[in-house]
């Protein structure tokens, strides 16, 4: 057989170990694993020295088009993906405007993704108050799963997202149990944190940690024990989003040795940026759920380390420079997002394995193999024959500083610049195609394929 591409000596990372192997593709499929290789190949590409690991799978990406692509676009957003090392993606619900919470706004973001993606994609529905009766349609549709926020979102403007109320939530939990779906929850208590921040708001309070103390690790606490319980009542399937204390992982971890189906992601900004840096940084840095305090950051490591983390996402969530800033000085008034899909792949590898000594294999198992297990990308999250041929080379003796002109986002600004990182991604395939290469950057034209999940297609756990 003459293979379309064959990756030679590089340091390949399977479930149970690192093999020094040569790997072949065909037609976008891995087609054969061996010490050696002696076939023909259209291309072959040296990976000596390099881990050669599956791609990530970044379950929690926001890409605001249409209607805000002036935050974000495919094309720049799916860009830094690639650059990233990320080679399939999950696009919440918000903040495009229309929201997806029905067919009609489903299919808006369809036709806006087409031919403007560089790696495959998936996308989510939304759970809101008025669209209990549009959740069948969606899963219709192929999403792969749903999101809902537990803490206050969205704005006046019509179609923007909103946040689930405790009958919508319920309810809600109830009709995708039986639809089979997963609901993926940001967990906060919204009325504390809303009425903390007012009150901080009006006794002048407004610094990044008086923006961290008035959402306080309890409240997303709290919110999580509330979600486990109405999703015990309701037979849900759950996913806890960016999680940030190790105090909320402990709850999850003991609800799913209890029996309930529940997986939970943290987000590399919440093990990197601690609050003394967010104080350095100001607005850039600031997200939500918060960034925590030294200790609470170390606890959170724990629970990584100990394998209580399931995924490692980017919750990458843009938007322009001037949403970034406030006259008064009002962390309050700022944009909560943080733009960092870029340096997802790299910068958790240089803390996590360099640093931390944490098993690569377990790494690739939150970056790709248990995304991909649940949230269905069947072909993809694992370098094994017949699976998607969606890999990437990281260099752990190649170290860079991010700097602003190297990154791909629509605005150039991300509490990662200046920081230096001890490895680097240098190749990215999806699909065997090359779309990104450290010297030469993006490759080619968007590829990006469209990946559906259907009721009767049953998602494994991790």
């Amino acid at each position: 057989m003459k293979y379309d591409l064959i990756i030679r000596n590089g340091n390949v990372v399977f479930d149970d170990g690192v093999r020094k192997v040569d790997v072949a593709v065909k037609d976008g499929r891995i087609s054969a694993i061996a010490e050696k290789l002696e076939a023909e190949a259209l291309q072959f590409v040296n990976a000596e020295g390099q881990y050669v690991m599956p791609g990530m799978i970044d379950t929690h990406v926001h890409i605001c088009e249409p209607g805000r692509t002036e935050w974000e676009g495919f094309i720049t957003g799916t860009k830094a993906l690639a650059a990233g090392g990320t080679t399939s993606y999950v696009d919440m619900p918000l903040n495009a405007l229309p929201a997806t919470i029905d067919k009609n706004s489903l299919d808006l973001k369809k036709a806006a993704a087409k031919r403007k993606n560089y790696v495959d994609y998936a996308l989510y529905g939304g759970l809101v108050p008025e669209n209990l009766e549009k959740l069948e349609e969606l899963s219709d549709e192929g999403v792969v799963a749903f999101k809902c926020f537990m803490s206050t979102c969205g704005s006046d403007i019509p179609g923007d997202f909103v946040n689930v109320d405790d009958y919508t939530l319920y309810m809600g939990m109830k009709k995708l149990a039986e639809l089979g779906h997963i609901l993926s929850i940001h967990a906060e208590n919204a009325e504390i944190t809303d009425r903390m921040g007012q009150e901080f708001e009006r006794q002048g309070k407004t610094s990044p940690t008086d923006y961290t103390v008035s959402r306080p690790p309890f409240t997303e606490v709290d919110s999580v024990k509330r979600a486990l319980f109405l999703a015990k009542e309701t037979d849900c399937r759950l996913h806890f989003v960016h999680i940030s204390t190790a105090e909320a992982v402990e709850e999850i971890t003991r609800a799913r040795n209890e029996g309930q189906d529940v997986t939970v992601e943290t987000c590399p900004h919440f093990l990197t940026i601690s609050l003394t840096q967010f104080e350095e940084l100001g607005p850039v840095a600031k997200c939500a759920p918060p960034l925590r305090d030294d200790a609470e950051q170390l606890k959170l490591w724990q629970t990584v380390k100990e394998g209580k983390i399931d995924m490692i996402t980017s919750d990458h969530s843009p938007c322009p420079p001037d949403m970034k800033f406030s006259e008064t000085n009002n962390i309050f008034e700022v944009w909560g997002g943080i733009t960092g899909c870029q340096n997802n792949v790299d910068l958790m590898f240089d803390e996590a394995v360099l640093k931390r000594n944490i098993p690569v294999t377990d790494f690739v198992r939150m970056i790709a193999k248990n995304p991909a297990r649940r949230f269905n990308f069947e072909h993809k999250g694992e370098i094994a024959i017949g699976k998607d041929a969606d890999m990437i080379f990281v260099d752990p003796n190649q170290s860079y500083v991010v700097e602003k002109e190297g990154l791909y986002y629509r605005h150039q600004h991300s509490p990662y610049i200046g920081r230096k990182i001890n490895c680097r991604v240098t190749k990215t395939f999806v699909r065997g195609n090359l779309v990104f290469d450290v010297k030469e950057g993006i490759i080619g034209e968007p590829i990006g394929q469209l990946v559906t999940y259907h009721k009767n297609e049953a998602a494994v756990a991790p």
